[in-house]
């Protein structure tokens, strides 16, 4: 009897042992994800704030949908968003349209709240230009962002804490071009562009004619007739040197939509709207994997490789496989509040084969409206999806067969205005 008890109790130490081993290895609750899918919509395009909606999905939504429900988020700054990972940020603050970088918080039953926000360290400076809260994000820790209340320096923060951990100035590379020059009234590093690859930091230098007097600085107001771009070497934190895009204006632009793509091969393309708001010399260009300077054997031009019929611009890029989508107007476009750049269908989705340029439109998918501060094409779930938004009403994602260079709807949103944006993120 005794010897059956020792027995016992060793099989129930050795059961006990093993249960708890296996039970280590279980996720408790706080370590359980759930997917969600992010949908933004703009329902307010004209009084300048951006209304709109954010909402999470359990599922891949198809079908007609609403963006509008119990959970979903309502405010300003609507018009499209950057992700990172299972993060969202936008650079208007949702309740007052406040310039800087706002974090989306989504719950794991789906209700969305605007977060912390990181803005101006000088509101009422940032508010006389465009551009503060441009930013780019290296890992959970650490991003860069540009503050118009410092113009010649970067501002670092932490993207987790959302708190600003410093900043890196940068006034003498900015000054190895036109310190003295007359009619320079403005000048910045990062103000419209800044992008990552490998461990350096490329940030576009502003030398802009206009003045506060004259309408948007920075912005179509090139005083240079080349764009020039800052390599900062991260793990010095230095200006390495400056390199050129010949021949264009107004690199990318202030909003979401960041207009710079990575191909699957690393190459990194960059959108140049040109000399005006209505295009002019538009461009984009090429930097390879391994490289940092400005490829000089290729780049994409809107009058020599599209159309030179009339005027026009690239609005942004989506790349992967060498193979670039684009979104490009289909006729004259002009500018003001009654023209036709932002409200009317002109713009037409098409791939551009990398190797040969040669433009193939995108069936399907019907002629839109700018997409604006949203990214026209994004990739879901292996899924490429465009962005579809027309003032007659047709509003979703369609979903794109490079094959076939043709798109066919996925989902079509009729509550909460124009699609700006979707993402998929985990959630706990």
């Amino acid at each position: 009897m005794k010897k059956f008890n020792q027995y016992t109790l060793l099989m129930l130490l050795a059961g006990g042992t093993l249960a708890s081993a296996c039970s280590s290895d279980d996720p408790t609750p706080s370590q359980l994800t759930t997917d969600k899918y992010v949908l933004i919509t703009l329902s307010d395009r004209v009084s300048g704030n951006k209304a709109g909606f954010i909402s999470a999905f359990d599922e891949l939504p198809t079908g007609t949908v609403s963006n509008s429900g119990a959970g979903s988020l309502e405010g300003q700054g609507m018009g499209g968003w950057r992700t990172h990972g299972n993060n969202i940020y936008k650079m208007f603050r949702t309740s007052d349209y406040a310039t800087g970088i706002e974090k989306i918080n989504v719950a794991a039953d789906g209700t969305v709240t605007a977060g912390q926000f990181i803005a101006s360290k000088n509101p009422t400076e940032a508010d006389k230009y465009f551009g503060t809260g441009n930013f780019v994000i290296k890992d959970d820790n650490l991003g860069y962002y540009w503050d118009a209340a410092e113009p010649t320096k970067i501002q670092k923060f932490n993207p987790s804490t959302m708190s600003n951990i410093g900043s890196l100035d940068f006034a003498d590379a900015i000054n190895e071009r036109g310190e003295d020059g007359t009619g320079i009234n403005f000048r910045a590093i990062g103000q419209k562009f800044l992008a990552i690859k490998g461990n350096k930091l490329f940030a576009n230098l502003t030398y802009a004619k206009n003045t506060t007097s004259q309408g948007q600085i920075g912005f179509f107001d090139d005083f240079y007739p080349d764009v020039y771009i800052a390599v900062i070497d991260l793990g010095t934190e230095t200006h390495e040197k400056t390199i050129a895009i010949k021949n264009t204006g107004s690199i990318a632009y202030i909003n979401e939509n960041h207009m710079y793509d990575f191909d699957t091969n690393g190459d990194l393309y960059i959108v140049c709207q040109g000399r005006s708001a209505i295009g002019g010399q538009s461009k984009i260009v090429r930097i390879k994997a391994n490289e940092t300077d400005i490829d000089p054997s290729w780049e994409l031009d809107f009058a020599g490789d599209f159309t030179d019929a009339y005027n026009g611009k690239f609005v942004g890029v989506f790349a992967k496989g060498g193979e670039l989508i684009l979104t490009v107007n289909t006729g004259p476009l002009t500018g003001g509040p009654n023209g036709n750049i932002n409200s009317a269908n002109i713009w037409k989705f098409y791939a551009v084969d990398v190797a040969s340029k040669a433009f193939t439109e995108i069936t399907g998918v019907p002629v839109g409206t700018n997409p604006g501060a949203a990214m026209a094409a994004v990739e879901v779930d292996g899924k490429i999806l465009l962005r579809g938004s027309t003032v007659s009403g047709e509003n979703g994602y369609y979903e794109y067969d490079p094959a076939s260079h043709s798109a066919e709807l996925l989902f079509n949103v009729n509550v909460g205005g124009a699609v700006s944006g979707f993402h998929k993120i985990e959630v706990q």
